[in-house]
């Protein structure tokens, strides 16, 4: 099942150069511009408020938008930079590119976890010890996965799971070119506790046989 691919609502902008953008700023929206695609540049505008939550909402450069202006279709977009006033540190300008369905671009996905029941090590008290709850992939813009999924069967304690032991959505590849940690399974506390025990009553012993000697 493909990814719900979240809108990004903006409006045309009449106007182009810094008087232009200077003038939607006064009127409380943050100037913006969409290119690619084989199709000429164009000058939009958001509302402030609006684009200022999208981007409190986190990963706002790695999220695929379906752009939508008021008598236009629709057209898939993903941001390539957001200037900020320097003083102020708010949204000044935002720049977005046109993707088609065949381009690949890097997302990050969620990571869904299943069969916990069928894992052994859960089942003697262990906990499931969550690294990264998203992982970032390169997919295609026309096929984005709606998650991964991290099968737990015969998990037990003390295993890890790295990115190159799970299989991802077809087409789709790791970012990043290394076997990093997605989760493991960590031993009961009472468990390390009793190992801790035992650690120690070890040491009282070789301590004691070195003072006989």
């Amino acid at each position: 099942m493909a990814k719900e691919i979240p809108d990004l609502i903006a409006e045309v902008r009449t106007g182009t150069g810094k008087g232009a953008a200077r003038q939607s700023r006064r009127e409380g929206k943050v100037p913006g511009v969409v290119y690619g695609g084989g199709v000429d540049p164009q000058s939009l505008n958001f509302d402030f408020y609006y684009l200022l939550k999208k981007l409190k909402h986190g990963r706002f450069l790695s999220t695929l938008f379906n752009l939508k202006v008021e008598g236009e279709d629709d057209v898939r977009v993903i941001c390539r930079g957001v200037q900020r006033d320097v003083v102020k540190d708010i949204p000044a300008h935002v720049d977005l590119m046109r993707l088609r369905r065949t381009s690949r671009i890097n997302l990050f996905i969620h990571v869904d976890f299943i069969n916990h029941e069928a894992a052994p090590g859960l089942k003697r008290g262990g906990t499931l010890t969550v690294v990264r709850s998203e992982v970032e992939l390169n997919v295609l813009a026309g096929d984005i996965p709606e998650q991964v999924t991290v099968d737990l069967t015969g998990c037990d304690i003390g295993d890890v799971i790295h990115i190159d032991d799970i299989t991802l959505p077809a087409g789709a590849k790791a970012a990043i070119q290394r076997n990093f940690v997605i989760a493991n399974i960590a031993a009961p506390s009472s468990l390390r506790s009793s190992d801790g025990d035992d650690e120690d009553g070890g040491d009282d012993e070789t301590t004691e046989e070195t003072a006989e000697e």
